[in-house]
């Protein structure tokens, strides 16, 4: 387990420390990477699985209950995920720098200033929960699809606010390091939602209800399990000294930040969500709806292995600005994005091989399957993308760059991307396939950009532009903040 113990950050001057041969310097720098990362990508890739469980026990209930479900999750709940990601990312940006410049005390006034913002922003979220049917006949679904969507929707209104609570909690141990615990209850959650699936779906008999609220069973056991952890582990003990009324204060600068991180995300995440939804206008919606939401479940495990090397890139990025070592930053960036390009690469042709056997788990209808298979071409190429992407939005929220990525979105996504998708899938008929182009031309253009951005930034800068924001976050320790 690493903790606070286990970090030393040091002054400027190790910048100027002769480093030993580049090999010795790389294996050294993966090793930190894969100390965080190892843990964290099985933290990210369980919790996704709770989704994913519940959307196969509803796709063994048929066609309808797992276009119901795949839609929920997608137009419901994807929505609120990516508000609710993006505003837990500044918790990423201000905890990581933070912990590196050893402002302890900081990280639990931080944490608990975004579980105040997410807990309120779950109260309006939950509105479109309890309206889900119209809202998805608002966006032209089908209505029998929308009925079913609506109904697995309504059994999701208590994980919202569990998911509110818990995405700081886990943000706020990943920047001290502290990451293995999160994974052994993670794993843990994992196995027992399964057995809570089956009993609710069943043995109960509740169906599609069942499968969302026993999810919703699932993330609260998840969240208090972590916050238990956070309250009594000793690994904790100077960053969290308990509730206290210095989180209902200087609310509006962490406001900002979690604004334009939530922006950011969003951006990225409604992207590859909005397709899947218009996937639910073409002809055959049932088979172009099952088809893509199966294949971008296959994306979305693969980004979770991404997402959890993008945390841990998150993670280092932001400590070593935080401690004021510029090149330890930029080397660690160059290191993980190399890395994660051969993992993609690696993964991508699994996909390919595998291509026949996709559909299986979710379906049992031939001619969904025989649509997955068809789409793993396309599939392979985004989880190839994914090998940048990801981790260099990783690496702008431990940098705070998260305004700046706003727009590269905005333009890259819906500018470029979405009509693209579009045009490809209606107006050229080349239905799902043609959604799925775009979204590969949005993710493309997206990427090119961060990696000429991230290749020209200058890191003593954003040594300085780290060291202002702690002391923005900590006015009481202004003498002291940038001699960490």
């Amino acid at each position: 387990m690493n903790g606070i113990n286990n970090h030393t950050p040091n002054s400027a001057a190790e910048d100027a420390i002769e480093w030993p041969d580049a090999s010795r310097r790389v294996l050294s720098e993966l090793r930190k990477l894969w100390l965080l990362s190892g843990p964290a990508i099985l933290v990210m890739l369980f919790n996704f699985l709770l989704s994913v469980v519940s959307q196969m026990f509803a796709g063994h209930l048929g066609k309808l209950e797992l276009a119901g479900a795949c839609i929920a999750s997608v137009g419901i709940q994807g929505f609120a995920y990516g508000i609710l990601i993006g505003m837990a990312s500044a918790v990423q940006t201000l905890c990581g720098q933070a912990f590196g410049a050893q402002k302890y005390k900081m990280l639990g006034i931080i944490c608990q200033q975004s579980m105040l913002l997410m807990t309120a922003t779950a109260m309006l979220l939950s509105l479109l929960y309890a309206f889900a049917e119209p809202a998805l006949h608002a966006i032209g679904q089908n209505k029998a699809i929308a009925a079913q969507g609506a109904l697995f929707a309504r059994g999701l209104i208590p994980q919202l606010f569990a998911f509110a609570l818990s995405c700081p909690l886990q943000r706020f141990l990943l920047a001290q390091n502290i990451v293995s615990p999160l994974a052994y209850i993670s794993i843990a959650t994992f196995l027992l939602h399964v057995l809570l699936s089956w009993l609710a779906v069943y043995k109960l008999g509740l169906g599609l209800l069942g499968a969302s609220l026993s999810l919703s069973l699932s993330w609260w056991i998840l969240t208090i399990a972590t916050l238990l952890y956070v309250v009594w582990s000793p690994s904790c003990k100077d960053t969290w000294t308990g509730f206290s009324w210095k989180a209902f204060t200087e609310l509006w600068p962490f406001f900002k930040l979690s604004m334009a991180s939530a922006v950011m995300l969003c951006l990225e995440i409604w992207y590859s969500q909005s397709l899947v939804l218009i996937s639910g206008l073409l002809p055959n919606p049932e088979i172009a709806l099952d088809s893509l939401s199966i294949c971008m479940n296959y994306l979305n495990w693969d980004m979770q292995v991404m997402l959890g090397i993008s945390a841990a890139a998150c993670t280092r990025v932001g400590n070593e600005l935080g401690a004021r070592r510029a090149k330890a930053a930029s080397f660690s960036v160059a290191v993980v994005v190399s890395t994660s390009i051969i993992i993609s690469l690696l993964l991508a042709i699994v996909i390919l091989a595998l291509h026949k056997c996709l559909g299986h788990p979710f379906t049992s209808s031939s001619e969904v399957m025989r649509a997955v298979s068809s789409m793993t071409p396309l599939l392979a190429i985004s989880v190839f993308l994914n090998g940048a992407q990801p981790i260099l939005s990783g690496v702008a929220i431990g940098c705070g760059w998260q305004k700046f990525v706003a727009y590269v979105n905005l333009i890259s996504y819906y500018i470029v991307g979405l009509p693209a998708g579009i045009m490809l899938g209606f107006v050229a008929k080349s239905g799902a396939k043609g959604i799925w182009w775009g979204m590969i031309i949005g993710v493309g253009l997206q990427t090119l950009i961060l990696i000429i951005f991230t290749a020209r930034t200058n890191w003593n800068k954003e040594v300085e532009d780290a060291a202002k924001r702690v002391k923005l976050s900590s006015k009481e320790e202004v003498g002291s903040s940038t001699n960490g």
